[in-house]
């Protein structure tokens, strides 16, 4: 039978003696009983690899690894003063249960004022705790920290795949390793992604509205649903505060209590919608379509569309009883037949409009026995209505107070105007 004395990978101190039997694997397994540690492999006193058994003699001294290169015990123990500098002796750091060897320079020259380099600058002054095995206790990631020491080594950054930036970034700024920082930084932004800012489509959304219940407030704030096909579909109190909806097929779409505020529905299609209770406060609708719209809600709530942008806008034969277009932009838009019983548009510009209108108060109208409307005379104009068409519409208690409705067409109006719809 032989015995050897087992010692840990470049320690002298605390050896096992063992009894030598069976297979290398065998002598491993014993080893990793004894030492505590996971045995991967044997070195001889002089750094020589034993992979046979046959090869050990009685009374050898062996030195045991878990995989890191052999490290010579004598080296290790040296006292820094029979070194030829200060900073070329070699050491060992344990970074988080690994192992790194390298030297003391690579650690101070390259960033002397970081906290590495205050570290091993000289020996014992920060009291840096050490394992069994004498190397130095780091308690950080060593897949983040292996490419600060190469960079440390050779100035150059070089991050395998699979590592995070990220996370050698954070490490860095840990280290205090200015001069990588940056580098970093400028890595991790060139990795990323492009930003995609590519419309929202019919197929995407669809499956939002699913995955949503039936009571909760589906939020839209501010996404791109730009030419996007979503006609006919239930929008019902959905938040598109902000979105961009231009160009956008709405048809036939339910958007009760929708708020539509600063929303831009330019060139889009609202033909047949439901709009009862909307809110398009400031939103710019200029040249859609919203032929035959309801505005008009039976409970009473009504349709806010106050300082919306409605330029060149279609709204022929919608029903639009109260609601509210005080100070929107109407110049050039069409809203003949439309229903504006009770509507008010204090203050809008319906230049060249071309269409019924609503709320008309503070308003002077006298008429033929016909109803079509021979002079007109508004109070206090501000915004200019010229020109427009509101043949056919509704006008029963329109309040137009600020408006300027010189040249407009008031002809086969449902209803006459009177003194008293102006006076208020």
């Amino acid at each position: 039978m032989r015995r050897v004395t087992l010692f840990l990978n470049g320690s002298p101190k605390n050896g096992k003696v063992v009894a030598v039997y069976g297979t290398l694997s065998d002598l491993l397994s014993v080893a990793s009983s004894k030492l505590g540690i996971k045995a991967t492999s044997v070195y001889n006193g002089k750094g020589g690899l034993i992979d046979d058994i046959a090869l050990i003699r009685d009374d050898d001294v062996l030195f045991v690894c878990e995989g890191e290169p052999f490290i010579d015990p004598q080296t290790e123990s040296k006292p820094p003063e029979g070194l030829s500098g200060p900073h070329t002796d070699w050491l060992t750091l344990n970074v988080g249960g690994r192992y790194f060897t390298t030297t003391r320079s690579t650690l101070v020259n390259k960033e002397p004022d970081s906290m590495l380099a205050h570290m091993f600058k000289d020996r014992g002054v920060w009291g840096n705790k050490q394992d069994h095995r004498g190397a130095f206790l780091i308690d950080r990631s060593p897949e983040y920290f292996e490419p600060i020491l190469n960079y440390l080594r050779h100035g150059q950054l070089i991050v395998n795949d699979g590592i995070n930036l990220l996370g050698v970034l954070e490490e860095a700024r840990f280290f205090g390793i200015d001069s990588l920082i940056e580098q970093l930084e400028v890595a991790i932004k060139n990795s990323q992604p492009p930003e995609d800012h590519s419309p929202i489509s019919r197929k995407e959304f669809v499956r939002f509205l699913l995955a949503t219940p039936t009571k909760s407030e589906l939020r839209c704030q501010g996404l791109n649903f730009s030419g996007a096909d979503l006609s006919r579909l239930d929008l019902r109190y959905i938040n598109f505060k902000m979105a961009n909806l231009s160009r956008c097929n709405l048809a036939h779409a339910n958007l009760c209590c929708a708020n539509l505020e600063r929303a831009d529905l330019s060139g889009s299609v609202l033909d047949c919608a439901n709009l009862q209770g909307v809110k398009m406060l400031c939103s710019n609708a200029e040249g859609a379509s919203l032929k035959q719209c309801n505005f008009e809600d039976p409970s009473g709530l009504k349709a806010n569309l106050e300082g919306a942008n409605l330029k060149g806008v279609d709204m022929e034969g919608s029903q639009m009883t109260g609601i509210n277009l005080r100070v929107a932009t109407l110049k050039n838009a069409k809203l003949k037949n439309c229903n504006l019983r009770g509507a008010t548009l204090a203050g809008t510009d319906l230049e060249i409009a071309i269409g019924p209108v609503g709320f008309l108060v503070s308003t002077v109208f006298s008429t033929w026995p016909s109803g079509r409307l021979l002079a007109l005379a508004v109070r206090q104009a501000a915004r200019p209505l010229q020109n427009c068409d509101l043949s056919g519409c509704d006008l029963q208690e329109a309040n137009l107070r600020g408006s300027n409705v010189k040249g407009a067409i008031f002809e086969e109006m449902l209803t006459p105007l009177h003194m008293s719809q102006s006076v208020r």
